[in-house]
């Protein structure tokens, strides 16, 4: 899996930045559902958990002092319509 062993942090959090609220909360999504699928014994080499973390620090900044409840909104309007 070169993709996981190529993965370049800041890169991806300029790539973050220059997202929309809506691609940022999408992109969490996407990586929540992947890191389901992440074998326990691949988590140490997955770098899943690394954008996991990444993003929630993208939308902590976006958002001060609302942790992640912007996301969870999303989620809920996402699914009511």
């Amino acid at each position: 899996m070169a993709e996981e062993h190529d993965f370049d942090a800041g890169d991806f959090a300029d790539d973050l930045a220059a997202m929309t609220d809506d691609e940022l909360f999408a992109l969490m999504q996407t990586l929540e559902q992947e890191s389901e699928n992440v074998a326990v014994e691949a988590g140490e080499t997955s770098d899943v958990f690394a954008r996991i973390a990444l993003v929630e620090t993208a939308i902590e900044d976006r958002f001060p002092g609302q942790l992640l409840a912007p996301y969870k909104e999303w989620q809920q309007r996402r699914t009511t319509v």
